[in-house]
């Protein structure tokens, strides 16, 4: 297809479906922990490393995928990741030990990141900032869906054809993305804007991207806050079968509000768009993290571990991580307008790396408890609210 800047029909949808790769890929197998853990023979501690080593794998291969997409194209390099992807779920179906279930996580991390790497730079492609910000909201509305039902899709079909068939959906909803990319979005690559792949030419983009002190702080304020709702996503198995003693088919009782939270935010973010300030709107958002992040530990230390009493507080944070996260990714990403690729990629590497250790060091360690788990989030949001505090203001005039 012809190089295009104007947004073709169906595009949020599309990039939407793609963003939904990433949490239906972690969420989709945490009710089937059990079943695992019996067949291959291991604990849960263990089976939470598959989740630590998909994350991590996912962060590296940002990197790569970024100067990818800024050289080659993003559509060339979404239907790429998107067939990798599909066989590598199929590998993870088929696995008949864990070491190989393993190999098979990772290999489906690196799959996984082109389209998130390519996707979000197709949005600044065709969009002013204004109107990447409205995009990115109803991005995230659609993609806040996912998990809310894939832990749900996943407790289903591991009840009617078992854990394996958790992998299988994976690779034919990854499948019917691949046709709608291929059939219905161009390249929007500016030809003149593509970069070149000489080792040195990327190592001082990054180069300059780790030294720009603003980028840095967006994309570390997203990490560390978006980890302190992942603490909540990777210890759902612990937190739903061993502190609440439910079943494989009461995940949605936490997910389904928490994602409500995130719809919400992501619904507001974009009415405001374009009547707010981005930097107003953070605001909001960072004010509302902390308000829930507050009542999640208060009612963690009174209160005995039930489903109502955790679901509010988590509603309310993740409404201000659906504000929040549209205006400081399009923030992050006009802070290098010629290699947004890249941009989008080592905001995905930070992002990714944090949840990553938070799914492999922070949940077992924060285990014993449902309190360890809200002084977790506390703590991860703290973070991002001191990087806040010492940004210099941002400017809503971009670039």
């Amino acid at each position: 297809m012809s190089y295009s800047q104007t947004p073709p029909r169906g595009l949020i949808t599309i990039i939407a479906l793609m963003t939904m790769i990433g949490p239906f890929t972690i969420d989709s197998y945490l009710p089937s922990f059990p079943a695992i853990e019996a067949e291959f023979g291991i604990t849960r501690a263990l089976l939470s490393q598959s989740l630590g080593f998909y994350l991590a794998a996912f962060a590296i291969a940002t990197l790569a995928f970024g100067p990818l997409a800024d050289r080659l194209g993003r559509r060339l390099v979404i239907l790429i990741s998107l067939l990798f992807y599909i066989a590598i779920s199929v590998g993870c179906a088929l696995a008949n030990d864990y070491s190989t279930f393993l190999i098979f996580r990772i290999l489906q991390g690196i799959a996984a990141a082109g389209g998130l790497v390519a996707g979000r730079a197709i949005i600044r492609d065709v969009y002013s900032p204004q109107d990447a910000h409205h995009a990115m909201s109803r991005i995230m509305m659609l993609f806040a869906v996912a998990p809310a039902i894939a832990p749900v899709i996943g407790g289903w079909l591991h009840a009617l054809f078992g854990w394996h068939s958790v992998f299988y959906f994976l690779a034919l909803f990854a499948s019917l993305i691949f046709l709608l990319v291929f059939f219905h979005i161009p390249e929007t690559l500016d030809p003149s804007h593509r970069q070149s792949l000489h080792p040195l030419k990327v190592a001082r983009i990054y180069g300059r991207s780790v030294i720009h002190p603003r980028f840095l702080s967006l994309i570390f304020i997203v990490a560390f806050y978006f980890a302190g709702m992942f603490l909540y996503i990777a210890g759902a198995p612990t937190i739903i079968f061993d502190f609440m003693n439910l079943g494989s088919g009461d995940f949605g009782l936490m997910f389904i509000p928490l994602v409500a939270g995130l719809i919400f935010g992501a619904w507001l973010s974009s009415k405001l768009a374009h009547r707010w300030p981005m930097e107003r709107s953070i605001k909001l958002a960072l004010t509302l993290m902390l308000i829930g992040s507050l009542l999640n530990l208060l009612q963690s230390l009174w209160l005995s571990p039930m489903i109502i009493t955790l679901v509010i507080p988590l509603m309310i944070y993740t409404s201000g991580i659906g504000i929040a996260m549209p205006a400081l990714t399009v923030l992050a990403l006009d802070c290098f307008p010629e290699n947004r690729g890249t941009a989008s990629a080592l905001q995905g590497f930070v992002q990714m790396m944090a949840n990553a250790l938070v799914a492999s060091i922070a949940v077992p360690l924060l285990s014993q408890q449902a309190s360890h788990f809200a002084l977790g989030q506390f703590i991860l949001l703290a973070f991002a609210l001191l990087i806040w505090w010492r940004l210099p203001k941002l400017s809503t005039q971009q670039t």
